[in-house]
């Protein structure tokens, strides 16, 4: 199994989407919408040539079932991304979904161990809660499960402790309580023993 980082620098290294070290993966001359966006930006544009380097070498190591259905998933994606034209903030709506489907593809593809989940007790415990922290994905992230619900998180930078958010999630852990935003609930939480 190839570590996440080794996969992306070996893909890296052979990818056609990477002839060039600026712009994104695709053509800026008939760029529409949020691409435009994604041209204008040195950032977002780094992130989607990351994201053709890994979603290449993923079909690469998969079977044709497999190939079929990423296929599918990325053009869902590819859907969803476009519209962060919606968002009151469009670029930091483009940095989480690039960053949410790279470790996606990084977790799906195996090349990630996936760590241990920690359990959760939140509230009047109606619903178990779990987050598996990946350290070795890039960027870092959690994956949050939440009675039969799961979302990725990305980790942000914090002052003491650690935070992960994406839309409609941001979990705060410091001193072993977390708060947790779920879709609107708020949940304190302590790490079960």
């Amino acid at each position: 199994m190839i570590p996440a980082k080794g996969l992306i620098l070996a893909l890296s290294a052979t990818s056609p989407f990477t002839m060039a070290d600026t712009g994104p993966s695709f053509d800026c001359a008939k760029a529409q919408g949020v691409e435009q966006q994604v041209c204008a930006s040195a950032e977002l544009s780094a992130l989607d040539r990351q994201m053709a380097d890994v979603y290449t070498g993923t079909l690469a190591a998969t079977d044709a079932a497999t190939q079929k259905r990423l296929r599918a998933e990325q053009r869902g994606w590819l859907k969803a991304r476009d519209e962060c034209w919606k968002a009151a903030d469009q670029n930091q709506c483009l940095t989480l979904s690039y960053q949410t489907r790279l470790v996606q593809l990084q977790i799906q593809s195996g090349a990630v161990a996936a760590p241990e989940a920690v359990a959760f007790a939140c509230g009047d415990a109606s619903k178990a809660f779990a987050a598996s922290f990946y350290n070795d994905t890039e960027p870092n992230a959690a994956v949050f499960t939440y009675g039969g619900d799961q979302t990725i998180a990305i980790s942000q930078r914090t002052a003491s402790g650690a935070r992960y958010s994406n839309d409609g999630v941001d979990f705060r852990e410091h001193q072993g309580e977390a708060r947790v935003e779920w879709y609107g609930m708020q949940m304190t939480c302590k790490a079960a023993r």
